[in-house]
């Protein structure tokens, strides 16, 4: 059982397994400066990006480490724990779908960065459209949706340390020291090493889940029983609570419920590879061909995915309490909980780990994009002009640790039972650089003014709609042993799904801010053409979406100085 339901105080050696593996990927985080060295660890293409020379198999850890999180390992099942199939479910279907989208555009993009030496979507934008402030959309576009991302890390992390019996103190700096320390130690083998820390760990993290998950399929399929599985699953999302009003979830999606999960589905995945950490997974990679090949063999991780997501409703067969130590309940520590419950204490602990280390890969895989976005299309396009690679690199390393400890803050205070809305929030924000991005990759025919209209229209239509999302802030706690449920007001951005406009059909709200993105970047791309407003001067041509070779003089070859320096704006600029 949970610490906090056992009265046993820390578990010592579910706590010991954890402190082991974190001092292995520590020790390997700070190692990684010296795997695959480079001359210099001075420039964002081998700090932020490892050299651009990961090969098929680095490069499917590294993105499986990346992709697959704490979101999946704990907010997944989590999500089917309390609400059911739309919520929770739709993270399986998204992530098949997603593959074979990326296996048509994504080698374009790898050809046409390496080719310019281009760090980040937001440098292909400014040169593919001559624009800086389309490229400063995008670059904070994808900070402000990595934030999100990189706090449901820390939630997962929470989650276990909950668990363990640790963060219990009512001072809320004793409460929060474990997890501030993990990501000092994140922030500074991250500082050290860049992308080559992650991409090592990943290793680590990908093992240690694929041992766990196919021992609790093992034990569900044995112990458990599908049949009594389901059968709990149902019982508990299906029944109106004793007061009356609507069932808690939804167990098989019904006609009401068809386009919300299919919106989620479809929306998410064109969101995935939109993400800067994604990006950036990618264009580390050595050539065209390690990304297609990881397109084909990355949907074996999304049978993982569907095997973490039925531990939700393996948590509801067990009757696994989801109460923390502070005495609320909260459905982010099913998963926990359930191992805690069912495992024995040494596999427990490997089994947090896992959680606690798929938590801390993609975290540092997303700082370092953030940071990469910032350096590149913020600070040096508008403070820096002649910022060296040296100087690019150092900056990167700071921004990536403001990143990281804003993150916490903002977790800190985060409603940890709103944890997957944020994140499906960040989905609506970053999936509005697509039209930028993904069209431009094929046709330069949408205006650059068009696209900064329609991508501004979007996000507010986008925010503010998710921010109409109101549900019951219902807390429930435990009081002398019972559950207690009270409700206070009610929370926003309840919801990642609202009526389409001018119908009452519930649709995924990224989808929605999509569509109108599009229908305004077309009008108003034929309005400016037709007044003749400049588009700008393309700095691409045709054959750098199919190269596999950088162009002489791109960023990736510059050494320090002021001929590099000019050379460097040159190639981003066009």
């Amino acid at each position: 059982m949970s610490a906090l339901a056992s009265g046993t105080g820390v578990h010592g050696v579910e706590l010991a397994v954890v402190l082991f593996f974190f001092v292995v990927v520590t020790a390997g985080g700070f190692l990684a400066v010296r795997w695959r060295r480079a001359a210099s660890m001075h420039s964002l293409d081998e700090w932020g990006l490892g050299g651009r020379g990961f090969g098929t198999v680095i490069t499917w850890f590294l993105l499986g480490g990346d992709l697959y999180t704490a979101y999946t390992f704990v907010a997944v099942p989590a999500a089917m724990y309390a609400t059911g199939a739309v919520t929770g479910w739709f993270a399986v279907p998204y992530t098949i779908v997603a593959y074979p989208i990326i296996f048509v555009f994504m080698p374009r993009l790898w050809s046409v960065c390496h080719r310019h030496g281009w760090v980040t979507p937001a440098d292909f934008v400014r040169g593919r459209y001559d624009s800086r402030w389309l490229a400063l959309a995008v670059a904070l576009t994808g900070i402000l949706a990595t934030m999100p991302y990189i706090a449901l890390q820390l939630v997962g992390i929470q989650a276990v340390l909950d668990t363990m019996g640790l963060g219990g103190s009512g001072n809320w700096f004793v409460k929060d020291l474990p997890l501030i320390i993990a990501f000092a130690v994140l922030a500074a083998y991250t500082y050290s090493s860049g992308l080559r820390a992650p991409a090592l760990i990943a290793f680590v993290k990908d093992t240690l889940i694929y041992v766990v998950i196919v021992v609790a399929v093992v034990y569900i399929a044995v112990k458990i029983g599908f049949g009594d599985m389901f059968g709990a699953a149902k019982t508990k999302l299906t029944t109106p609570p004793p007061a009356g009003g609507p069932a808690p979830g939804t167990f098989v999606t019904g006609p009401a419920s068809y386009w919300a999960f299919g919106t989620l589905a479809f929306g998410s995945a064109l969101a995935l590879f939109m993400y800067p950490h994604s990006m950036t997974a990618v264009l580390s990679s050595r050539s065209r061909q390690v990304i297609r090949r990881n397109a084909a063999i990355l949907p074996a991780y999304s049978l993982m995915l569907a095997m973490l997501a039925l531990l939700g409703y393996a948590a509801i067969a067990k009757k696994t309490p989801v109460f923390g130590l502070d005495g609320t309940a909260n459905a982010q520590l099913a998963v926990p909980h359930l191992f805690d419950q069912i495992f024995p204490a040494w596999f427990a602990g490997v089994a947090f780990a896992a959680i606690a280390i798929g938590a801390l890969v993609p975290a540092a895989i997303m700082s370092i994009a953030a940071a990469n976005l910032f350096t590149r299309n913020i600070y040096r396009e508008f403070f820096k002009p002649d910022a060296t690679p040296r100087h690019e690199a150092q900056v990167g390393k700071i921004v990536s640790l403001v990143v990281k400890f804003g993150a916490l803050i903002f977790v800190l205070g985060l409603d940890k039972q709103n944890a997957i809305n944020m994140q499906l929030l960040g989905g609506v924000w970053i999936l509005q650089t697509l039209v930028a991005i993904v069209i431009g990759l094929y046709t330069r025919w949408l205006h650059r003014w068009a696209l900064l209209l329609g991508w501004a229209v979007a996000m507010v239509y986008g925010t503010v709609t998710a921010y109409r999302q109101t549900v019951p802030n219902a807390t429930t706690r435990l009081v002398d042993g019972a559950p207690v449920k009270t409700v206070d007001g009610v929370r926003h951005f309840g919801s990642s799904v609202a009526e389409f406009p001018f119908t009452h059909t519930k649709v995924y709200i990224a989808v929605t801010a999509l569509l109108i993105n599009i229908v305004i970047a077309v009008v108003v791309t034929l309005v400016l053409k037709a007044a003749k407003v400049s588009s700008g001067r393309d700095a691409t041509v045709a054959d750098d979406y199919y190269s596999d070779e950088a162009s002489p003089g791109t960023a990736s070859e510059l050494t320090d100085g002021p001929a590099a320096e000019a050379e460097v704006r040159a190639a981003s600029s066009g």
